[in-house]
């Protein structure tokens, strides 16, 4: 009954919602085309809400096959490929793109930087709606969904496993970040006592979701430690935790570049260029201090020869390593580079790019030529993904227009002076 109800909803929206916002949309455009009329809301817009209701409504008719019929019924992952798209893009990818939000935490709560604190709002709602994606992302692929909504994890630990620690950790460092947005909640409905009673355990809050993240992003990488064999040398290394770590705060941060521009173009405020700036320097030593970490470990472990063979997974590397790394590293210790606000957000699109990529590269291009078979994900893998991208950037455009997540502009230009 209940699967009739949601797969009826799901194509009530698909067939009758959406082509109506799709049709208005164009009839949007072609009355401002023709007459010059001004609308409350742009064709673009509704248009593209067309779409994405689109996406939903076809994503939401893959997730009741997938929990009906089976993980089987809307992907190609097999025992050779168990982990794939949402493994790798959804849940490790997610995983370091939040990473910006410990270390800008870090920095105004345990090191008094105060200056960053027009970002850190921002920073911790994209790293918890990252979060809670990620938590939707495992209950999808997970064989047993039901285990992890029944919480089993906490009241049946298992501490020789690396994927419970994951568990663990993920699930705290979600309420921890969720604790450390709640002010802005109380904010906007005036909760003062509430409000009060956050800020004061908000030090405390900071230092274990370092803690938390620092142990879950590097065991991120341990997952891939106990497949000698099958994971490309390139790849395979016992430094594998490390370089998770370490790439997931230099790619956090130019995350919080990304996520700043894009904020600011859509939602249509300033931005805080200087503070941009200054957390890019820091990245371009992080990136630097990562490209030579990563080539010193292939010449120690004999597989630097690994570069220059006509492969799939030498031509991903390079990509990976220097022109996702190595270059925006060199470009970011520009001055002039970190001023340009278009430069600089295409340069961190790059590093954004590249991190993800090396979660893939571990997760599935790099187990390629070792497995046999070649893993595609399906179209409903995609589809789900893109919409919980999608659902994640409508829930933050929706959080910024009615909590306080930005600092007045005056504040902010303040804080920056």
């Amino acid at each position: 009954m209940i699967q009739d109800i949601l797969m009826l909803a799901a194509l009530f929206i698909l067939r009758i919602v959406a082509p109506l916002l799709l049709v208005g949309g164009i009839g949007y455009y072609l009355a401002q085309r023709w007459t010059g009329a001004q609308f409350q809301f742009s064709p673009k817009f509704v248009t593209g809400v067309g779409l994405v209701f689109c996406l939903w409504a076809v994503a939401a008719i893959a997730l009741i096959l997938r929990l009906t019929n089976g993980i089987g019924a809307i992907t190609n992952l097999s025992d050779e490929f168990p982990l794939g798209m949402w493994i790798g893009f959804d849940v490790m990818a997610g995983a370091m793109l939040g990473g910006g939000a410990f270390v800008l935490a870090g920095l105004v709560y345990v090191f008094g930087l105060e200056r960053y604190r027009p970002i850190l709002r921002s920073t911790i709602l994209t790293a918890f709606l990252g979060y809670a994606l990620l938590i939707v992302a495992l209950l999808i692929d997970v064989g047993r969904p039901q285990n992890i909504m029944l919480a089993r994890p906490v009241y049946f630990p298992n501490i020789h496993s690396v994927l419970w620690e994951v568990a663990i950790c993920v699930l705290c460092y979600t309420t921890v970040l969720a604790l450390e947005f709640a002010p802005a909640v109380f904010e906007r409905l005036q909760w003062r006592r509430m409000w009060i009673i956050t800020h004061k355990i908000t030090l405390p809050l900071v230092i274990v979701g370092i803690l938390l993240s620092t142990m879950h992003q590097s065991s991120l990488g341990s997952l891939w430690i106990i497949a000698p064999g099958k994971l490309h040398p390139l790849w395979y290394t016992p430094l594998l935790p490390v370089f998770f770590w370490i790439s997931a705060i230099a790619v956090g941060l130019n995350m919080v570049v990304v996520e700043s521009n894009l904020s600011s173009r859509g939602l249509k405020r300033g931005l805080e260029q200087d503070l941009l700036a200054s957390l890019a320097k820091a990245a371009s030593w992080l990136l630097a201090f990562y490209v030579i970490a990563k080539l010193a470990d292939l010449v120690w472990r004999g597989q630097a020869y690994q570069l220059t063979q006509p492969t799939l997974q030498a031509v991903l590397f390079w990509i990976e390593l220097f022109v996702c790394a190595l270059i925006p590293a060199i470009l970011l210790s520009r001055p002039r580079v970190r001023e340009n606000r278009n430069a600089l957000f295409a340069i961190a699109t790059v590093v954004v790019a590249g991190g993800i990529l090396n979660r893939l590269n571990v997760n599935m291009f790099g187990m390629y030529s070792y497995t046999g078979p070649v893993y595609i994900p399906s179209l409903f893998e995609i589809i789900i993904t893109a919409a919980m991208f999608t659902f994640g950037a409508a829930v933050f455009a929706l959080a910024a227009k009615f909590l306080p997540v930005f600092p007045p502009e005056e504040v902010t230009e303040t804080a920056q002076s």
